[in-house]
């Protein structure tokens, strides 16, 4: 589960967060970090919409390489 101390980084920066739920890259979400509970994360898409995600899935900068994921 991501911290709140990474996740207040990620908001605080701005930077775009990739979010990996399984194997398939084009289930990953992308956007940026908006607010967080303990259980959850609200994530803004280029689009606007808010979605929000389970704190137990994979975070991490969008500009890197996708993380491969083994199911």
């Amino acid at each position: 589960m991501i911290s709140d101390e990474e996740l207040d980084a990620f908001r605080l920066s701005g930077e775009k967060v990739r979010v990996i739920r399984d194997a398939i890259p084009e289930n990953d979400v992308r956007g940026i970090v908006v607010a967080w509970s303990d259980t959850q994360v609200m994530i803004r898409r280029p689009n606007r919409n808010i979605v929000k995600l389970d704190r137990n899935y994979t975070f991490q900068p969008a500009k890197e390489p996708r993380i491969s994921f083994e199911v």
